[in-house]
């Protein structure tokens, strides 16, 4: 039986930015998102926009949140990123209009190819369409799409696309309910 060999790993992963704004965008991200102690969201809002992020009018970001790249992040309009959450956005994550994303939920871009010697690094991205709410401590997988008013439930893992209307919950994550909006 063949076994994992760390040593032959080499990353594939495209940053996207020179080094000196990936150094200039880790302390940013520390002094002013991760720490608890910074509310201002038009603060956070400017950073990530000067740092290259796509960023709509009247979005919300909490205090204690991380993004690993903003130059791969997409936020429009009017949409709300929750305390504690991690943005580990190795490929690009689209967020569309009216979009919560709830505490300590994890957006997962990257990971590895379990079934090569290598380990190899694989990276997709991670689309949340119009109105999709996604709950406290709930995890969105690197290729998901969830489509348009679908929710995630709390804890819940999405490793599939989410259907539009519909109510998600467990891990894996299974459709549960319509969601009716009055």
């Amino acid at each position: 039986m063949k076994k994992v060999q760390n040593n032959l790993y080499k990353t594939s992963i495209e940053i996207g930015a020179p080094k000196f704004k990936q150094l200039l965008w880790y302390f940013a991200n520390i002094l002013f998102f991760k720490n608890p102690l910074n509310v201002f969201s038009f603060l956070k809002v400017g950073l990530l926009k000067y740092f290259g992020a796509k960023i709509g009018k009247g979005v919300v970001i909490k205090p204690s949140v991380s993004i690993k790249y903003p130059w791969k992040l997409k936020i429009d309009d009017y949409s709300w990123i929750g305390e504690g959450v991690w943005m580990d956005n190795l490929s690009m994550v689209v967020i569309g209009k009216s979009v919560t994303i709830s505490q300590g939920a994890l957006i997962l871009t990257g990971s590895h190819d379990h079934t090569k010697i290598t380990f190899d690094f694989i990276s997709s991205p991670v689309v949340i369409e119009d109105g999709c709410w996604i709950g406290a401590k709930a995890v969105v997988y690197g290729g998901v799409i969830c489509k348009t008013h679908s929710i995630l439930g709390i804890n819940s893992v999405a490793e599939s696309n989410l259907e539009e209307y519909v109510i998600y919950k467990g891990n894996p994550a299974i459709p549960v309910i319509k969601r009716t909006i009055f």
